[in-house]
């Protein structure tokens, strides 16, 4: 259940190898068909990403779950692998796609589906019209393959509620895509994917990782770590980025680092990966209507951060099990509303039974953390946060001594901005999450951006009127890079009736993809929950 990050609660209450398609527009409207407020029927939810490219070789689908989600039953299955699609585990991609309809009144929904431990997919889902609504989400699975490549048990759950006022069923199937490797004489062909060796789950489900056991195969050469951190369950680490400290008066109270946040990675107690979650909001957060079609980036396909852990491979490699914990920097202390589902992606040395290594340099301090506060007929706490990690180390290995070098650092910037009653709420945030890993002098380098800004007013007549922009930005050594910006404008009348609300908004989403050989660019609006524009530049 989501509420808003404000006082409001009391009335009112989604690149290349791994890319979301949440549907197909049918076409933007014409100006004399759009409605001048909500109906009781709007468009799918669309996005502007572009679809999983896949291969031109033969594929085979298998269902992996199919359920109704009413309640908080987990649904339980099997998975088997195809066998007319090349050996399993050898296929050239694996593409997930989940297909959901609801109608009614629903709240939006936070889920996850598990095979064989591993998390491969964690979502949300769109809060429907009363005629309903379909929707689909698209993943980019093909790392999983060593899981996939067995049969293996399937859990999933996305939570729900229903009953006389929230009537909204989660109608849901899941199935996996595998296409076969290409021949290698084929030109351009798709041959067998660089997929990890062993894929490690440390938890499952909406569980934070805390005092995991890992033991890694002797032979580890790449070590990665992908956690699945989200701020959930409507309470005020939902809206962590408005979490204030302590001495300063507001609805969501956080510690004394305030709005900062950091997820971090530790093995044997020691700092090994830092990350900037990403700030997102799920399709009722702030305003529901701002996300009747076009969902926030991230949403639908939560995108886990990855870690890389290579420099540590030597020392975990001995063969003793190690403690690994992953952690929420800036949560209060007894406070809930994170979940941390983790797997470790393991590369291992096909010719050698042990690989042995160590760490060489090591540097960390703590987050540095800055807010100031100003009291006033306008309350203002300015946040500003930094954190940077260096780590190297070696592994020698059947193809010589191989040493990484990750070097990564994050800066937080917020203003937070709003009047003694909330009904002025304003908020600008930009996060960095800047990486570099050197490989024996070779190096890859990632930038990212993450950006929101919201203004939320209540005024006299009791219409709430939210004003928003995220922005989701990336940028590798290559020259790649990614734009994705959101931006919208909803208004409606709290405390009454759905029908009564006469609710508008008007929404937009640009997806930018640059590089060379690369061009995509693609973007939509609507009006009233009505596609008015979609279109292709590339």
């Amino acid at each position: 259940m989501t509420m808003p990050p404000f006082r409001l609660r009391r009335t009112a209450t989604v690149i290349a190898s791994a890319l979301t398609a949440l549907g197909l527009a049918l076409g933007p409207a014409s100006a004399d068909t759009v409605p001048t407020e909500f109906g009781t029927d709007w468009h799918d939810p669309v996005t502007a990403a572009p679809p999983v490219s896949t291969p031109h070789t033969k594929s085979c689908t298998v269902t992996v779950a199919q359920a109704q989600f009413k309640d908080f039953t987990p649904y339980s299955g099997t998975y088997t692998p195809p066998n007319d699609c090349g050996t399993p585990g050898s296929w050239s991609k694996v593409v997930l796609r989940m297909d959901g309809s609801v109608a009614g009144r629903q709240y939006d929904r936070l889920g996850y589906l598990d095979i064989g431990g591993v998390q491969v997919l964690r979502t949300s889902t769109p809060e429907p019209s009363p005629q309903g609504i379909d929707w689909h989400v698209e993943k980019d699975v093909t790392e999983y393959s060593k899981t996939l490549s067995s049969p293996q048990a399937v859990d999933m759950l996305i939570g729900n509620v229903v009953n006389d006022t929230y009537t909204g069923v989660l109608d849901v199937k899941v199935t996996l895509t595998f296409y076969a490797p290409a021949p290698a004489s084929q030109p351009g062909g798709h041959h067998t994917a660089d997929t990890p060796d062993q894929v490690i789950p440390l938890s499952d489900g909406d569980s934070v990782t805390s005092g995991a056991k890992l033991t890694t195969p002797r032979n580890s050469e790449r070590i990665l770590a992908e956690v699945y951190a989200t701020g959930s369950g409507g309470g005020c680490e939902e809206f962590w980025y408005t979490a204030v400290t302590s001495s300063a008066s507001y609805s969501c109270k956080g510690g004394d680092d305030g709005p900062y946040r950091e997820v971090q990675v530790s093995i044997d107690r020691r700092v090994a990966g830092i990350a900037s979650p990403f700030p997102n909001v799920w399709t009722g957060g702030w305003s529901p209507y701002l996300w009747s079609v076009i969902p926030a980036p991230r949403a639908f396909d939560v995108r886990p951060l990855t870690f890389d852990l290579t420099p540590f491979a030597g020392e975990l490699n001995d063969g003793r099990a190690h403690t690994v914990d992953v952690s929420v920097v800036g949560v209060p202390a007894g406070q809930t509303g994170w979940s941390a589902p983790t797997n470790i992606l393991v590369w291992q040395d096909a010719h050698r039974a042990v690989v042995t290594g160590a760490v060489t340099a090591y540097a960390s301090d703590a987050p540095a953390v800055g807010n100031t506060y100003q009291d006033g007929s306008l309350r203002t706490l300015v946040t500003d946060g930094s954190h940077r990690l260096k780590v190297s180390g070696y592994v020698d290995t059947s193809h010589g001594r191989v040493t990484t070098t990750v070097d990564r650092k994050l800066t937080s910037g917020i203003t937070h901005q709003w009047t003694p009653d909330e009904n002025t709420d304003d908020l600008s945030g930009r996060w960095t999450d800047d990486q570099k890993v050197t490989v024996d002098g070779r190096t890859a380098r990632t930038d990212r951006t993450y950006a929101l800004e919201g203004r939320a007013t209540v005024d006299a007549d009791n219409r709430l009127r939210v004003v928003m922009s995220l922005g989701d930005h990336a940028r590798n050594g290559d020259g790649l890079r990614l734009d994705d910006t959101y931006n919208g404008d909803a208004t409606f009348t709290l405390g009454v009736a759905r029908e009564e609300r006469h609710a508008v908004a008007t929404t937009s989403e640009r997806y930018r993809l640059r590089g060379d050989g690369v061009c995509y660019d693609h973007a939509l609006a609507t009006e009233q929950g009505v596609l008015t524009k979609d279109v292709r530049r590339c």
